[in-house]
């Protein structure tokens, strides 16, 4: 069972239960983590623009199934897909930070 006594921040909670930052669950996680940001950032952006899937979807040359895949967090997402689906469907300008 894990010692969760002498945690004090968000970081070393993370650290416990998925591992040093370049290890493979650690990896796993933070891959996970961003699949679920963008997931929810499509949604909001989604239906902020008043738009179902599938009109979405046709706006951008994609298929409602994979509107549906992303905004699920599930599988993979090429990056100029998300781009167009962003930009083109949504309006909005997609930015990098790099840390």
């Amino acid at each position: 069972m894990k010692n969760y006594d002498n945690i004090k921040t968000f970081d070393e909670l993370i650290e416990l239960e998925h591992g040093n930052i370049g290890t493979e669950n650690r990896n796993k996680y933070e891959e996970n983590s961003q699949m679920f940001i963008i997931s929810e950032m499509l949604k909001e952006a989604r239906k902020n623009a008043n738009l179902t899937q599938e009109q979405l979807a046709e706006k951008t040359g994609t298929k409602k199934s994979y509107i549906s895949k992303i905004e699920n967090a599930k599988g993979n997402i090429q990056l100029s897909t998300l781009i167009r689906i962003f930009e083109i469907g949504l309006n909005k300008r997609i930015g990098f930070t790099f840390l």
